[in-house]
């Protein structure tokens, strides 16, 4: 903008010059408080709708370069707040420039109305730039900006807000609260978002046919329970079948159904029949009603009810919103499912795992030792003298059947460990295995102070653990050395026996193992979990040396 523009009056310049000073300290004052307050905006805005009003006055009036603030002003409107506030910004706005022009006019015919460039009060004022013609079409042109603003402050507050509600209903999507949990959850937020009296949702296992109905209740209260009801055959077509649309919202008037639906896509469609809503109402009686129809894989098909809903905006605007908002959060929730159903499913197949180990282990080595008591006395009263040395046997069988029992117990517990835990941890397991077995154990480390993720602490005890059961079962060794060191790029842990080793001479990689069909299957798979490298070394007849490597930073060097 060219600055010989302002005009031919002393006074726009200096009005210029304070007007950036104010601009310059409210800068400096937002810096300094980092926060400003609802009255100190409403001032600064207030401000900013006077200033370009006034030094237009002295400065080639509304065609003068600072009439461009009054778009900036509209504009620090729409930012703030939205469409009535900008539009009231640009009332005003035309309210003072209409105002300017009627006191201009009038001192200038009070004065003979001679020159364009009156002196006013030894101020030179251009008159002929405040004609109510040419202010009506800046008026006309405010007015317009203001509500352009405003349309798109509204619609961008709009998107604010969904993406708000959505990123809230997502945090909230939690596999600690179960399935149960996560929909009290999101029925909780969508009741809220629209004040429903209730929320249902109606849900099928399309293989199976098998139905579900589970119920928001209290869903105005905070005290909002949801809660799973019986369902019958008949409920597959009272909740399921021959809804109009993806989405639709229904209101019964009187004895007729008005019905706005849309399809997956958004787009409006026809409502031929309403006689799903009939059968709905029967069954749980309402005024109006939001459906929402999902899908999930080939499994599950469903409804979401949402009875007696309220908003503000356009109907259409807001079924798309919770299409949208389900379509976003219901692929989270059935995660949840999944999960849950897999560690069910993980849950029996351990459980199947337990329980064939002791009908396999402990049942049947207590029925042998049954029967082997049983001709233990009946050889008691004809030869006495072996009684002795079948007891023997007999305890050893019993010892060990303990350790398995005591080993199983031990798999079945859930270690809580990490990286301050760790070392007692493996201390315990050490000097629980030289007690039970009587083989000479130690754990040595330079380590001080541990930093390591929780996952590879857990698989580092675990293969600690599982290395000594297979030193008890298998090795027959005296001595056994468990070792855990670090360095800038690793940690190394190594298990050492004397015994009788494996059935194969040399150093061999997991690969290497595979491809004979021999090591230890469990280890192997426990290392490769954590991403580390294993090494079996075995010498028949003197012993076993494993060792396990993990990187720092995840990724180990090839020569590892």
């Amino acid at each position: 903008m060219d600055p010989t523009e302002l005009g031919h009056s002393n006074a726009a310049y200096g009005l210029f010059v304070f007007y950036l000073a104010n601009g310059i300290l409210i800068m400096m004052l937002l810096r300094r408080r980092k926060e400003s307050t609802p009255a100190f905006r409403f001032m600064v805005h207030a401000a900013d709708i006077v200033w370009p009003a006034f030094i237009s006055v002295f400065a080639e009036g509304p065609r003068s370069p600072f009439f461009l603030f009054f778009v900036f002003v509209l504009t620090a409107a729409a930012y703030r707040w939205g469409m009535w506030e900008t539009l009231s910004t640009a009332a005003a706005e035309v309210v003072l420039l209409w105002g300017e022009s009627f006191v201009l006019l009038h001192k200038w015919a009070e004065r003979g109305g001679i020159l364009p460039w009156h002196v006013l009060s030894g101020l030179q004022v251009n008159i002929s730039e405040f004609e109510p013609n040419r202010l009506f079409m800046l008026s006309v042109y405010l007015l317009v900006m203001g509500l352009l603003l405003g349309y798109l402050a509204e619609q961008q507050k709009h998107l604010r807000a969904e993406k708000a509600a959505v990123t809230r209903m997502l945090a909230k999507i939690r596999v600690e609260a179960g399935l149960t949990g996560t929909l009290q959850q999101m029925c909780a937020e969508i009741a809220r978002m629209y004040a429903a009296s209730r929320l249902l949702i109606a849900s099928q296992e399309i293989h199976s046919h098998r139905s579900f109905l589970g119920e928001l209740r209290n869903a105005a209260s905070a005290g909002a329970e949801f809660v799973w009801l019986d369902s019958r055959p008949q409920d597959t077509k009272t909740y399921l079948e021959d809804f109009p649309g993806e989405v639709c919202y229904a209101k019964a008037e009187g004895s007729r159904w008005s019905a706005t639906a849309l399809d997956g896509d958004g787009n409006p469609v026809a409502a031929p029949s309403t006689t799903s809503l009939e059968l709905l109402h029967q069954q749980q009686p309402f005024t109006s009603v939001i459906t929402v129809s999902f899908l999930f894989g080939s499994e599950w098909r469903g409804r979401v009810f949402v009875f007696d809903p309220s908003w503000r905006g356009e109907t259409q605007e807001e079924l798309r919103f919770l299409l949208d908002v389900l379509h976003q959060v219901g692929p989270a929730v059935y995660n949840v499912y999944l999960l849950h159903r897999l560690r069910r499913r993980a849950s029996a197949a351990e459980r199947a795992r337990f329980a064939r180990e002791l009908h396999d282990g402990a049942v049947q080595s207590l029925i042998a030792v049954e029967m082997q008591v049983d001709v233990l006395r009946r050889q008691a009263e004809t030869s006495p003298a072996i009684v002795g040395g079948e007891l023997k046997r007999i305890q050893g069988l019993l010892r060990e059947e303990v350790l398995k029992l005591r080993e199983l117990m031990q798999q079945m517990k859930s270690i809580d460990v990490d990286s301050r835990r760790l070392l007692n941890l493996v201390i315990d397991s050490v000097e629980r295995f030289q007690r039970e077995t009587g083989v000479s154990a130690r754990f040595i480390t330079d380590i001080e102070k541990l930093e390591m993720p929780d996952r590879i602490c857990r698989e580092l005890l675990r293969i600690v653990q599982e290395g000594l059961v297979n030193v008890r079962k298998h090795s027959q060794a005296r001595h056994v050395l468990v070792r855990l060191t670090a360095n800038a790029d690793h940690w190394s842990l190594t298990l050492e026996d004397d015994g009788k080793g494996f059935p194969f001479s040399g150093r061999y990689t997991p690969e290497q193992l595979d491809s004979l069909g021999k090591g230890p299957t469990i280890i192997k798979e426990r290392v490769r979990l954590i991403g580390g490298a294993l090494t079996v070394e075995s010498n028949p007849g003197q012993g076993t040396r494993l060792e396990v490597k993990v990187a720092k930073d995840g990724e180990l060097p090839h020569e590892f």
